[in-house]
């Protein structure tokens, strides 16, 4: 679609694109409500409203760019916070929400206890509004704003605002997610977007981009993996060693261009396709890069964040927890944009040479 071939000839948006809200009625998602968006490209993406506004499955033309978990879209739970009880609900998908209080494995205990990656994917969301193109003025943004709030009695109470946005006829995503905190009281805040790319746009031989110094997790494998002469950046063949639970991971300091953005992303040169995704440093000043290369169960995650998945009780200790002061606020912006055109896509790999 062009910004111009539609005018004589079309009077309803929905032809071209748009938002659709429904309801799932089958299977563990039932009773779920979403949003499908699509942006008149050929990119079109699933919101699941009731699990904290995420994206779950995603596509450019026929070629799906998120990895979707065995479960799928479940129904929320918004009390789960214990354990990996968290794993049982993780649909995966293009961009689930981790936080808003603790980010990554089960830690602390009493009034400091969290399960893996906190609660806020399991809650769901106040929709406020749901925005069309208005082909008639030549308004071609389209979007839908939601609330989730985390709250207890006697303890923190954080709400996400997010809106997720775009243009028709253009091929990106835009995020725009503003915390605040409600209470009377300084609540602890972590976040992170956990990004989950999947076949066929990660295969054997995809480029993983990233710019800055890496840092495996410290586990066996992990730091196995992650060494000299070893290329991790290149997606491989499905792994035995990544049955079950095996995986590896590794936290990155990205470097920033001028403007404050840092990018990362994937390249699949047999499809002529790339992903970018950018983010703010200020912001979100961590990139984690998750790889699971199982049989059936292939993905690589790439995750920005306030902190690497270190847990609350972590950062706690080594004093890089951040805490929201009565009625402060903070903002997160997060873009992905398609790429398919052979320049476009030569600039892109250029910031990571």
């Amino acid at each position: 679609m062009t910004s111009t071939n539609w005018k004589k000839t079309v009077t309803n948006p929905a032809q071209l694109g748009g938002i659709e809200t429904s309801v799932l009625d089958n299977g563990p998602g039932r009773g779920s409500r979403i949003a499908w968006v699509n942006t008149g490209t050929g990119l079109r993406f699933k919101v699941v409203l009731d699990r904290a506004m995420d994206i779950v499955e995603a596509f450019f033309n026929e070629h799906s760019l998120a990895w979707l978990s065995h479960g799928g879209t479940t129904a929320a739970e918004p009390g789960l916070n214990r354990g990996i009880d968290w794993l049982r609900t993780f649909p995966g998908g293009l961009m689930t929400t981790c936080g808003l209080q603790s980010v990554g494995g089960p830690n602390g205990e009493g009034i400091h206890e969290h399960g893996l990656h906190g609660r806020i994917s399991n809650l769901p969301a106040e929709l406020e509004s749901v925005i069309q193109p208005d082909l008639l003025t030549g308004n071609l943004d389209f979007s839908i704003t939601g609330r989730m709030r985390e709250s207890q009695v006697f303890g923190p109470s954080l709400e996400l605002k997010r809106t997720i946005s775009g243009t028709l006829g253009e091929p990106t995503i835009r995020v725009h997610d503003t915390i605040t905190n409600r209470g009377n009281t300084p609540a602890p805040h972590m976040l992170l977007y956990h990004l989950n790319f999947g076949w066929p746009l990660v295969d054997e031989g995809t480029r993983i981009l990233t710019n800055g110094n890496l840092q495996p997790r410290a586990d066996d494998q992990s730091l196995a993996y992650y060494r000299d002469g070893i290329d991790y950046r290149t997606c491989p063949a499905p792994m035995d060693t990544h049955s079950g639970y095996g995986e590896v991971c590794a936290f990155i300091n990205p470097a920033a261009d001028d403007a404050g953005w840092c990018y990362t992303g994937l390249h699949n040169e047999r499809l002529g396709l790339a992903v970018s995704v950018r983010f703010r440093k200020e912001q979100l000043p961590w990139l984690s890069n998750w790889q699971h290369w199982g049989r059936g169960e292939y993905v690589t995650g790439l995750e920005p964040g306030t902190h690497p998945p270190i847990g609350q009780t972590k950062a706690r200790e080594e004093g890089s927890l951040i805490f929201l002061q009565p009625g402060e606020s903070r903002v997160y912006e997060l873009e992905f944009a398609i790429l398919r055109e052979a320049k476009a896509i030569d600039d892109f790999l250029n910031q990571f040479n």
